[in-house]
């Protein structure tokens, strides 16, 4: 067992990557599970699925790194080359793997398959390579040292990848004696951008001790803030320091971890023996996608309605025509009967309402582009906001559907007054 703090690289491989018709999130979340152990990678490479490329770039890898992680290139086409190329620099030869090949036997069964020689090609690992068991595909990953490097071979399939990881990080632990552990607390807000997060934190508590690290982690829809501690000491002031981004930020919070908006909105439902609805028209179902991807969410959603015409709206929600004629569907009268008829249609007690201008077109001046205009509420009452995010129509569509959850979250966790972001988007 090595003592050393390893030297870090990782090769990402296919012409999906290259081409640009699949994004890059594997790296990233790499990177992410590696710095749990106090590591950061030192380069990073993406190649196309070119064999001579390929051997060329493993073997000076190899060279000049501790730990070498592949991912890509372990599926049953003729373009999946990583398993082939790593045997021929490692000296290796290619042969059938016992163990793999019961793992895809046992994959095709459960699924009702028949193993055909395609799917069998990923069986053929280099010889004396180690496996890495993948308990959600067919393709098992595998490591060999090469040169005294660790090479650790992952599918690329993003959910593969992350099943993996705890395997993965477990043998670097063990074969290189690291102890040194982040112990990294994450909070996943909404509503907050990274600038107005960093500012508020540096005005209130410009002191803030060199020994909890802070740090952002920006997307759509949800900012990450992380706390990050090197010992275990440090635990108690990371308490400290988690107890005043509460006081900062308490209603932005949605969760620790890797929650997200619909999740809390769930939870929060089921705790409360809520039922939740919605009415979308802008969004064109994302809400209502946001809130079935989480498991159990029929406890609390009956169903929602997209009504995207003026038509639908009236026949489905019972919107009025002389609402849409004088008040137009982008307005609060719309959004407000439209709440009503989802909770009369669905027999939900809470339900939130969208309807907005997604462009690039069919803005005006007193309703430009990004304009949206949300209602939620009960029987008894029906709030309502005018906001406006001028962007793209995915990203607009995007952002109004997690701000419909998140109106919904607060009504459910009782959180009174307006959000920070309600005053920064609203409509001037």
């Amino acid at each position: 067992m090595s003592t050393e703090i390893p030297r870090v690289q990782l090769l990402l491989t296919g012409d999906e990557l290259m081409s640009g018709d699949t994004v890059d999130s594997n790296s990233a979340l790499i990177a992410r599970e590696l710095s749990g152990l106090g590591l950061t990678p030192h380069r990073r490479v993406t190649l196309g699925d070119d064999r001579h490329a390929l051997a060329e770039e493993i073997a000076a890898l190899c060279e000049n790194s501790q730990v070498l992680i592949i991912n890509g290139g372990l599926g049953p086409t003729i373009d999946d080359l990583t398993a082939a190329v790593l045997a021929e620099v490692a000296g290796n030869g290619l042969a059938e793997h016992p163990d793999a090949l019961t793992h895809l036997q046992q994959w095709c069964h459960k699924r009702g398959l028949t193993l055909n020689a395609a799917n069998r090609k990923q069986a053929m690992l280099p010889t004396d390579c180690t496996l890495i068991p993948n308990p959600v595909g067919s393709a098992v990953g595998f490591s060999l040292t090469v040169n005294n490097c660790l090479v650790m071979c992952t599918p690329g399939v993003p959910g593969e990848l992350r099943a993996m990881l705890p395997v993965m990080l477990e043998r670097l632990r063990e074969q290189f004696g690291i102890t040194l552990q982040k112990d990294i607390l994450r909070l996943q807000t909404f509503g907050l951008g990274e600038s107005t997060a960093q500012q508020l934190v540096m005005d209130n508590h410009p002191d803030w001790p060199e020994e909890v690290t802070l740090s952002f982690r920006a997307g759509a829809p949800q900012l990450e803030i992380k706390l990050s501690v090197t010992r275990a000491q440090d635990l108690p002031l990371r308490d400290r320091c988690r107890a005043w981004l509460d006081a900062l930020f308490g209603d932005h919070i949605i969760g620790d971890g890797d929650t997200r908006m619909a999740e809390a909105v769930i939870n929060l439902a089921r705790e409360a023996g809520v039922a939740i609805s919605c009415a979308e028209s802008c969004t064109g179902g994302m809400i209502a996608s946001m809130l079935t991807q989480i498991a159990g969410a029929s406890d609390v959603f009956p169903g929602g309605f997209v009504t995207y015409s003026n038509a639908l709206k009236q026949s489905v929600l019972g919107v009025q025509a002389s609402t849409l004629e004088s008040q137009g569907a982008v307005s609060e009268a719309t959004v407000k009967e439209m709440v009503a008829g989802a909770l009369d249609a669905s027999g939900a007690d809470l339900a939130v309402a969208v309807s907005g201008i997604a462009g690039p077109g069919g803005g005006s001046d007193d309703k430009p582009v990004g304009t949206v205009w949300l209602a939620w509420g009960d029987r008894q009452k029906i709030d309502t906001v005018c906001l406006c995010w001028p962007v793209e129509r995915v990203l607009f569509q995007t952002m109004v559907a997690a701000a419909a959850l998140d109106v919904l979250r607060r009504r459910l966790a009782g959180i009174g007054g307006q959000s920070r972001y309600f005053d920064q988007r609203r409509l001037r």
